[in-house]
């Protein structure tokens, strides 16, 4: 059960108040106001890109169970809290398959998140494929999208959210030119709190 703090509520009143107009429906509304609360910026509204039905996808699967797999610990942190005060998925982290990469191409975090998809995608079919949380490394998004290109099984919703200057928005426009259900932020901005709140605030729809 999620209980709610007063100053939270309280700030989520004044976000929804300041937003400007929008075309985005309930559940994207719901997200954008989430990253507006964790970034403390409204300019992030126009750096926000859903594809279509990408929130109710993603809510679907996280009610079915889906696992959610993230590029970083400090995500999967951000996520397992509100995980197991709602429908109780399973976080999983990169790391957690990235010591057996022999590949100098990749980095560890892209090799652990390919290897965690795999492993993952194989266990869990149907509505509850894999939730994929990118926060940090663009190399990561990158990878799993060329591995997903003509693949038969593909993740509930990929939030790609990758931080930084060096290939980040590559890999954020590669990733909006594909049919993947996906939540892109724009631009160079992004990081595991911000992804982790984009979940978070589907998790919270959940109940």
């Amino acid at each position: 059960m999620v209980i709610d703090h007063p100053i939270f509520l309280e700030s989520m009143r004044f976000i929804r108040s300041h937003l400007g107009a929008n075309d985005l429906n309930y559940l994207e509304k719901k997200v954008l106001e989430r990253l507006v609360h964790t970034s403390g910026d409204f300019s992030v509204q126009n750096l926000l890109e859903f594809s279509e039905g990408a929130c109710e996808k993603g809510l679907q699967a996280l009610k079915n169970g889906a696992p959610i797999l993230t590029d970083t610990d400090m995500a999967a942190a951000a996520i397992k809290s509100m995980a197991e005060n709602t429908t109780r998925n399973k976080v999983f982290t990169a790391r957690m398959w990235d010591g057996e990469n022999n590949q100098k191409k990749l980095s560890k975090t892209a090799y652990g998140l390919s290897e965690g998809w795999k492993e993952l995608s194989v266990k869990n079919s149907g509505m509850k494929s894999p939730i994929v949380v990118i926060g940090s490394s663009p190399t990561a998004l990158t990878h799993l999208i060329d591995i997903l290109d003509n693949a038969k099984d593909i993740p509930s919703l990929i939030i790609g959210m990758p931080v930084g200057f060096i290939g980040v928005e590559k890999s954020k426009n590669e990733l909006l030119s594909t049919d993947l259900p996906r939540i892109v932020l724009n631009s160079t901005r992004g990081g595991a709190a911000m992804a982790a709140s984009s979940v978070n605030a589907l998790l919270r729809e959940s109940i």
